[in-house]
């Protein structure tokens, strides 16, 4: 089964309103930018999506990825672990009136529960949080003499992510540190839609040095030159309009 697609806005077709979406990325690295603004140009044709859940590290920089999906209204939750990274304005405004909720997870618990929800695993037991605003009316337990709080797995409808190479199967692979959360993202999203640096036939890529293997991908779409975040920021880019 040939995994490819031609176009980024047929890659993005099927989010529909209040969907739960997990995006790829720490910061700029990895983060899926054209499958971003390919939402953003669906919406401002359609209406749809609106009402996301968006499971990411932050809340987003600037104008342009996940702080212009917040921005241009298609947002109602984050989950997220960092909602004040370098310029955080968009997500601050909006949450500062009322406009968009967030669920503040702990970095590694995040992670996990992430990977639980790939795992099949429900539920489990970390120390991070103990004692904190976070830990309020969940049940705690103690293993060892150390109390434990117990977190709920996180899956998603859809997960967009980064990758360098994808193949007609949909098996990936990273470029260094863009790999970050996406491999567990797959796992964890009922569907996965991948934009690729490079995408080749089956067999263009060595088994040995795949990452995500196909089962997790539904969907493969090339980027060739995909844009950084970091970079549009620096030129003050807004989307939509930012090249």
């Amino acid at each position: 089964m040939d995994k490819r697609i031609a176009t980024l806005n047929e890659a993005v077709a099927d989010i529909p309103n209040g969907a739960t979406v997990m995006i790829g990325g720490f910061g700029g690295s990895g983060a899926p930018i054209e499958l971003m603004h390919a939402l953003i140009d669906r919406f401002l044709a359609t209406g749809s999506p609106k009402n996301l859940t968006i499971i990411n590290n932050n809340a987003g920089n600037g104008h342009v990825g996940i702080a212009a999906l917040i921005e241009q209204g298609l947002v109602s939750k984050m989950v997220c672990s960092f909602p004040r990274s370098a310029d955080p304005r968009v997500f601050t405004e909006r949450y500062l009136a009322g406009e968009i909720e967030l669920e503040l997870v702990p970095q590694g618990t995040l992670a996990e529960r992430i990977r639980a929800g790939g795992a099949g695993i429900p539920a489990f037991y970390t120390p991070t949080s103990y004692g904190t605003d976070l830990a309020k009316g969940k049940p705690v337990a103690e293993f060892d003499g150390r109390p434990y709080v117990q977190e709920r797995w996180l899956k998603a409808d859809f997960a967009l992510i980064k990758a360098e190479i994808g193949d007609a199967h949909g098996n990936l692979t990273y470029r260094m540190a863009a790999r970050n959360f996406s491999p567990i993202m797959a796992m964890a999203a009922a569907k996965t839609v991948v934009q690729v640096s490079k995408a080749v036939d089956a067999g263009g890529i060595d088994p040995e040095a795949v990452i995500t293997p196909g089962i997790f991908v539904d969907a493969v779409v090339e980027v060739r030159e995909p844009q950084q975040e970091e970079a549009l920021n620096r030129a003050d880019a807004h989307y939509p309009g930012a090249q």
